[in-house]
C-alpha cells in the first residue's frame, strides 16, 4: 500500500491511513508500535521515527500535528482535497504553487501552451476575415485513392500535373497502355483477382489500377483571364452530389470543348476512382474547379463577360431563345432540389429543354443536350 497519495495532506492523516489498513511502523525502536522491525506487509515508502519528529514552532500546540510547541510556526490548516480550483480542467491549476521552483531563465513561450483545454465562447467567430472563393490546397503525404479503368489512368499518365503514386496492373493492360505512358511511374504486374482486393467493391477496372494525388487546385480568375477563341461555355453545378452523374457530365464537357466545370467544395463527390471512371479521363483534361461559394463564383463569370442562365423545368423561355452570342455560363441543379434559390436569383435568364413524354430528363443528359444546343447555335 502506498501510504502517500493524492489528496492526503499531512503526514499525520498518512499514519492514521497506514493504521487502519493494518501496517505497522517499522525500523526504529521508537515507532508506534512498540516494536521494531518483524514481518509486515511491505509498503512502497516507510514511516520512522524521523518522519515524527514534531517540528519546532511559535504558537501553543493544538493536539497532534495540528500545531506544534511553543516557538514554533502555526503550520496552515489542513482538510480534505476539494479538487482543482473552479473554472479549471482536471489535474490543473489556475497558476504555479507557491512552493513550485522555477527553471532560471525559463520563458512563457517554453511552458506549456494549455489553452486548448478551454473551449471558445460560443457565438465567437474566428477572425481572418472573409473566406477566399478559391480551393483549398491538396493535402500532402500519401495518395488518398485508386484510379482505375483504362482511360481513367492513361489521362491521369498523360497529364503532368497529376502526382502519382504506385500502379498496378495485368501483362494485357500494360501493353494496352505503352511504354510512353509508363516512363512516368514504376507498374507492378499483378493478376486481376488481386486487383480485386485493392479496389472498392464492384470497381471495374478492367486490369489496371493506379494511386493518384488529388489535382491542384485552380483559381477561377486566373483561368477566365487566359485568352480565348470563340465562345466559351462554363458549366456550374449546383450540389450535385453523384459521382457517376458528375463524371458523365465531364466527359460530354470534353466532347463539346467546354472550357471549365465548376463544382461547391463541400457539396460535390470527391475526385475518386468512382468519378474518373465515369468521366472515362476527362477528370484530367477538363479544368475541374472547385470553389467556396456558387453565388460568389457566377459573379466572377459576370465580371467577366459571362451571360448566366439556370436550367430549370419551369423556366421562363426556351433554352435556344436564351441563348446569346457571347460568353455563356449555365448553371445545373441537383435531380432533387434543383438549383437553389440564392444561385438562380445570380442568373439572368432560366431556360428549359422542351420535351414530351416525359417530366425530366437526367442531369447528364439534359447537360448533354444543353452542350449540344449551345454549340449549335
Amino acid at each position: 500500500m502506498v501510504v502517500s497519495g493524492r489528496g492526503v495532506k499531512g503526514l499525520g492523516q498518512k499514519l492514521c491511513i497506514a493504521k487502519k489498513a493494518g501496517f505497522q511502523p517499522r525500523g526504529s525502536p521508537s515507532d508506534v508500535s512498540g516494536r521494531a522491525g518483524g514481518l509486515y506487509p511491505k509498503p512502497r515508502f516507510f514511516i520512522t521515527s524521523a518522519m515524527l519528529s514534531k517540528p519546532p514552532s511559535k504558537g501553543p500546540s493544538k493536539g497532534p500535528f495540528k500545531g506544534s510547541s511553543k516557538g514554533g510556526a502555526k503550520s496552515p490548516p489542513r482538510g480534505p482535497f476539494k479538487g482543482p480550483p473552479k473554472g479549471a480542467p482536471y489535474g490543473q491549476s489556475k497558476g504555479p504553487s507557491k512552493g513550485s521552483p522555477t527553471k532560471p531563465g525559463a520563458s512563457k513561450s517554453s511552458q506549456k501552451d494549455r489553452r486548448h483545454f478551454y473551449p471558445k465562447p460560443a457565438g465567437q467567430k474566428p477572425s481572418g476575415g472573409d473566406r477566399p472563393n478559391h480551393p483549398r490546397p491538396p493535402r500532402a503525404g500519401k495518395p488518398e485513392n485508386w484510379l482505375y479503368g483504362l482511360h481513367a489512368v492513361m489521362a491521369a499518365l498523360a497529364n503532368p500535373d497529376r502526382k502519382l503514386g504506385r500502379m498496378v496492373a495485368t501483362t494485357r493492360a500494360l501493353e494496352t497502355i505503352g511504354t510512353d505512358l509508363l516512363s512516368r511511374v514504376r507498374a507492378e504486374t499483378m493478376e486481376p483477382s488481386n486487383i480485386n482486393r485493392l479496389l472498392p467493391p464492384g470497381a471495374v477496372h478492367q486490369g489496371v489500377a493506379l494511386e493518384a494525388f488529388p489535382l491542384p487546385a485552380i483559381d477561377l480568375n486566373i483561368l477566365l483571364e487566359e485568352p480565348a477563341q470563340g465562345r466559351r461555355v462554363v458549366l456550374v453545378l449546383d450540389q450535385l452530389s453523384d459521382p457517376h452523374n458528375v463524371g458523365a457530365i465531364l466527359r460530354s464537357a470534353a466532347a463539346f470543348g467546354v472550357t471549365a466545370v465548376v463544382v461547391q467544395d463541400r457539396h460535390a463527390p470527391p475526385q475518386s476512382g468512382a468519378l474518373a471512371k465515369a468521366a472515362s479521363g476527362a477528370l484530367d483534361t477538363i479544368p475541374y474547379v472547385e470553389v467556396v461559394n456558387i453565388a460568389r463564383a457566377l459573379d466572377q463569370l459576370a465580371s467577366h463577360g459571362f451571360w448566366r442562365i439556370a436550367l430549370a423545368a419551369d423556366g421562363a423561355q426556351k433554352l435556344s431563345d436564351a441563348i446569346p452570342d457571347g460568353d455563356v455560363a449555365l448553371v445545373l441543379g441537383s435531380e432533387g432540389d434543383g438549383i437553389r434559390r440564392l444561385v438562380r436569383e445570380h442568373c439572368e435568364v432560366a431556360a428549359f429543354i422542351p420535351i414530351d413524354g416525359m417530366e425530366s430528363v437526367n442531369v447528364s443528359n439534359a447537360a448533354a443536350i444543353a452542350l449540344y444546343e449551345l454549340r449549335r447555335g
